[in-house]
């Protein structure tokens, strides 16, 4: 396993849109498990393939609190519902914080390593992280959906006064 450099903006590769895989084979297992480790290495909670320098519909989701990791092939959203607006980052834009507006509830269909397909509906910050690597699949970048950039630093304040 290894800990792989982590594409920044403003790199051309994170607004490409992303090929389908249809290989699955030992080479794509053990770019899933770099993209794990990258991820955990960075503190992160979700990770794409082109942010790692791979434009193929690759992503990993890992709350961490017991679930399992969700590993997302070719995925797609087929249905949402509902909305909320809350803080999001990205490994991509160290440091860079905004408030972003997203579906409460998804459903994706994807294909794990193997190949299988699968289903998989999620609600709230899950739904949130998962749409976020979605978009980077699709050169899709958080900042063209952010409503307003946040300091983070001082929302942590806010929040302890409250």
């Amino acid at each position: 396993m290894a800990i792989l450099p982590i594409v920044t903006h403003p790199n051309e590769i994170l607004t490409t849109k992303c090929r389908e895989v249809e290989v699955f084979d030992q080479k794509l297992a053990t770019l899933l498990d770099d993209m794990y480790d990258t991820m955990i290495a960075s503190d992160g909670i979700g990770i794409a393939a082109p942010q790692v320098g791979e434009t193929i519909q690759v992503a990993i989701v890992d709350l961490g609190e017991g679930q399992e990791v969700i590993e997302m092939i070719n995925p797609e959203v087929v249905e949402v519902g509902g909305s909320e607006i809350e803080v999001e980052g990205c490994l991509s834009f160290p440091d860079l914080y905004g408030e972003v507006e997203r579906p409460f509830y998804v459903k994706v269909e994807a294909q794990d390593r193997d190949g299988a397909l699968y289903e998989l509906e999620a609600e709230d910050y899950e739904a949130r992280a998962i749409l976020h690597e979605i978009d980077h699949l699709h050169g899709v970048l958080f900042t063209s959906k952010v409503i307003r950039y946040v300091d983070l630093e001082e929302l942590e304040k806010e929040e302890e006064e409250a």
